[in-house]
């Protein structure tokens, strides 16, 4: 029996995928719920399984987009595994003639002449003097040679290749960072994008990280990093300003009573956004938890269209590269997102002296068409006062208690 496997659907709303990888070879053996192929949607990488056992005939090649349903490949269940491949007889190669050789002919020694582009003794001397190679210049004398007005004219080229390398190469985009880039163009061009920026004295943060991380790593297993911190304080500041957890759809705006935290991740297909559902809910084990789980999916390439869908705002981490300062895009239908940077020591005013601080920079890209500059400020204000007064704000004066220790 021979079975056709078609294309299953990975999510709503996805009505094609496209092959980005053959895990086997036509007319391989594959075994039931074997990965046989990597799809590439528009929101994830997901592996195909072989629905049954037997010998396989591909029917699409990779880079090829085929509809949901669409049949991929062919699976003959009737054919019995192989017990090993059968030792191939070697050919045995016969000597090969040596054909008679052919003696080099010598070449003929050229004749210097001024024609061709060879310039004339005075007017080499010009080139040189200027240090212009003579290929690079026109001649007008007589069979293209360079005369000495040629030389005085010539300018030497700013931007002519001097023998390095200059190849290049061509790949396909996937369809996820087709997609990638097709949002965040539409971003840029469907919403009133600004961005306020900020600085976060991280002093606190480090001195509570100090003391418990190793504590908090022992009961829970997992560390005690800033997202927690962000997390939680971006989640007060939602409260404090619905309107930047809120969203446009068509002549009516959408307000939301939870908070679903997308987290930005750099996976080996591109940039992914899995969501932290009601992350209002979960305590600072919760949000490390969910963070290290859905970051190592993301890795791993088994993320999934579910944990990837909704959200009401992101939050993007490009200090984790060594990013300063950025203008981070906002994730469509979403009005916010906020951007983390790496952390200097700076100077700052504290108390009226000068002191070293951990500083840092955070940028919140905002849609102006229901966030107004007031909110804006204040909701990044209200992140900034949260972040440098943790125990205070964001612990309720009990840091075993909020860090369940």
């Amino acid at each position: 029996m021979v079975l056709e496997m078609k294309v299953p659907s990975p999510g709503e709303s996805i009505t094609e995928v496209e092959i980005a990888e053959w895990l086997v070879a036509d007319g391989d053996y594959v075994e039931k719920d074997q990965a046989i192929a990597e799809v590439d949607s528009d929101k994830a990488t997901l592996e195909l399984p072989a629905e049954e056992s037997g010998i396989i005939t591909l029917k699409a090649e990779v880079g090829d987009a085929v509809a949901v349903g669409e049949v991929v490949c062919l699976i003959d269940t009737s054919a019995k595994k192989p017990e090993g491949d059968a030792p191939k007889a070697e050919k045995k190669e016969e000597p090969k003639k040596e054909e008679p050789k052919e003696e080099p002919k010598k070449a003929e020694p050229k004749k210097e002449t001024y024609a061709s582009g060879t310039p004339s003794p005075a007017a080499k001397k010009i080139l040189d003097e200027k240090g212009i190679e003579p290929s690079s210049v026109s001649g007008s004398g007589r069979d293209g040679r360079i005369t000495k007005e040629d030389a005085a004219k010539a300018v030497p080229s700013m931007g002519t290749p001097t023998g390095g390398n200059r190849g290049e190469t061509r790949s396909k985009l996937s369809m996820l960072r087709r997609k990638v880039a097709e949002r965040l163009v539409a971003a840029k061009n469907e919403t009133a994008m600004l961005t306020t920026f900020n600085e976060v004295d991280m002093s606190a943060i480090f001195k509570l990280r100090d003391q418990y991380k190793e504590e908090f790593k022992d009961k829970h297993g997992v560390g005690l990093g800033f997202m927690s911190f962000f997390t939680k304080a971006v989640i007060r500041a939602l409260q404090m300003y619905p309107a930047v957890n809120s969203m446009i759809d068509g002549k009516e705006m959408i307000s939301y009573d939870f908070c679903d935290i997308s987290i930005a991740v750099s996976g080996p297909k591109g940039l992914m956004v899995p969501v932290i559902r009601n992350a209002e809910n979960l305590t600072f084990r919760g949000v490390e938890a969910e963070v290290k789980r859905l970051a190592l999916r993301a890795r791993d390439g088994q993320i999934t269209v579910d944990e990837m869908t909704g959200g009401t705002f992101t939050i993007s981490n490009g200090g984790v590269f060594g990013s300063m300062l950025s203008t981070p895009i906002i994730n469509p239908p979403q009005s916010g997102i906020l951007g983390m940077h790496n952390i200097v020591e700076r100077p700052i005013v504290r108390d009226g002296a000068i002191a070293i601080a951990p500083i840092m920079y955070v940028a919140l890209s905002y849609d102006h068409r229901i966030i107004d500059g007031k909110e804006s400020v204040g909701f990044l204000v209200a992140v900034k006062e949260a972040l440098e007064s943790p125990e205070e704000l964001l612990m309720d004066g009990n840091v075993k208690k909020a860090l369940e220790l």
